[in-house]
């Protein structure tokens, strides 16, 4: 394999409702075999993760400020697409290979606990190698699972209804904290009967935004052990869906399909888009027009079911080196020149450090975190909902089957069955 930090290769950057996930086609990669020793003194850990050519640069800069201050401690890295990168962490982690260090999602924390995969770093926060202290919003708390601290918050996003500003300025529509359901139906009608454009890129696979749906009416998307709804309650949710395309409230799919990896956005074939508030770069790069962040309609004026999620640091229980891995994730998570370098790239700063230290000065930033004050302002943020073991087969089924769906290839009825089937035998394996 190759080794080093600075293979790059040129990637394309897409958002994916995963939990958080941006690919690319570059990668670094490291010898294989845990972290090792050397007589010195020194030891080496892996670090792995997924993300863009730009994430990969900015991280292997972090790394670097890293090792000037632990000297005795080097990092291989690790470097992949998302796809790819579960693919090779799943083989690694079934032969009892996996890297000391990876960044993580909330999908995948009791699906690697329950194989035993994940180190519970609540020893090293006790031991004063890891402070949990500092952290934005509750986040803290976010990658704790049944008494366990499996996971590290590196930065926060939420759910946010993306908008094309002009489009929206020509319709009248102003977008206020606690518009209903039935307001952003009337402004989808708005957009299309007064710009010639869909109001939305439609919301078949959107899991996240489902999820909040649900959480405002009392359910969720998942329980600890299984789903939160029903059968009935996806058929209405996906009839919605599949009129508003009828009705030409959201996009022709088939359009959609067709302009990837560009989104319906930026494309102008719909006025707004349903999405993670840090993935506004992405339209700003993409499209020529002004976007903005719009917040999640709701059902009863007040609830939006919201919370912050966050990509993670996690540790392999099989690290021989602890104090050393635990020690990266207090850097990469509390430095403050760590922020500087990062950015956004993986959500808003998690800690309050970090978040200090890295204020943006460019439009599209400043909204990210303007937008996420609004929030905490607010009071609609609410604890996530635990995820089960088999979340992330559920996830990504849910937006396959909702394409299809979208494309014509399934009837609603056949969409739901298949998703249930499929969930079910992903829950219970």
């Amino acid at each position: 394999m190759q080794q080093g930090k600075g293979v790059e290769r040129r990637t394309v950057l897409k958002a994916a409702g995963a939990s958080l996930a941006v690919t690319g086609l570059g990668a670094t990669a490291t010898a294989c075999g845990g972290g090792s020793g050397s007589g010195d003194g020194t030891v080496t850990i892996r670090y792995a993760w997924w993300g863009a050519e730009d994430r990969a640069r900015r991280i292997n800069k972090t790394i670097d400020l890293f090792e000037k201050k632990y000297p005795k401690i080097k990092v291989k890295t690790d470097f992949q697409p998302y796809p790819d990168f579960w693919k090779k962490f799943n083989t690694q982690a079934s032969g009892g290979n996996p890297p000391d260090v990876f960044q993580n999602a909330i999908g995948f924390l009791r699906k690697y606990d329950a194989k035993n995969v994940l180190l519970d770093l609540k020893e090293q926060v006790k031991a004063g190698n890891l402070r949990m202290e500092g952290f934005r919003a509750g986040l803290d708390t976010f990658g704790e699972i049944d008494g366990k601290l499996l996971g590290v918050p590196v930065g926060s996003n939420s759910m946010a209804l993306v908008i094309d500003k002009p489009v929206y300025a020509r319709a009248g529509i102003t977008p206020d904290m606690g518009w209903t359901w039935d307001d952003f139906d009337e402004a989808m009608a708005r957009v299309r009967d007064r710009t010639g454009r869909a109001g939305d890129s439609g919301m078949y696979g959107v899991m996240y935004l489902y999820d909040l749906y649900l959480r405002q009416n009392g359910k969720a998307f998942f329980t600890e052990d299984g789903l939160g709804f029903t059968e009935t309650d996806l058929t209405q949710w996906w009839t919605k869906a599949e009129k508003g395309v009828r009705s030409g409230l959201f996009a022709d799919p088939k359009k959609v399909a067709q302009i990837k990896p560009k989104s319906a956005l930026s494309a102008e074939l719909a006025g707004s888009e349903f999405t993670w508030d840090n993935f506004t770069v992405r339209y700003t790069s993409e499209g020529k027009s002004e976007y903005g962040l719009a917040p999640i309609p709701t059902t009863d004026g007040k609830r939006t079911g919201q919370y912050l999620g966050s990509l993670m640091l996690s540790a392999s229980k099989r690290t021989q080196h602890p104090v050393e891995v635990a020690k990266f994730i207090d850097f990469m998570v509390h430095d403050p020149e760590v922020a500087t370098i990062m950015g956004y790239d993986r959500g808003v700063p998690a800690t309050t450090a970090q978040y200090e230290a890295y204020r943006p000065t460019d439009p599209v930033n400043k909204a990210i975190a303007a937008y996420e004050e609004s929030l905490v302002e607010a009071g609609v943020l609410e604890p996530i909902t635990p995820h089960p073991n088999g979340a992330d087969i559920c996830e990504a089924a849910f937006l396959r089957i909702g394409e299809e769906l979208g494309l014509g290839k399934r009837s609603v009825a056949d969409a739901v069955e298949q998703f249930f089937n499929e969930s079910k035998t992903a829950l219970s394996s």
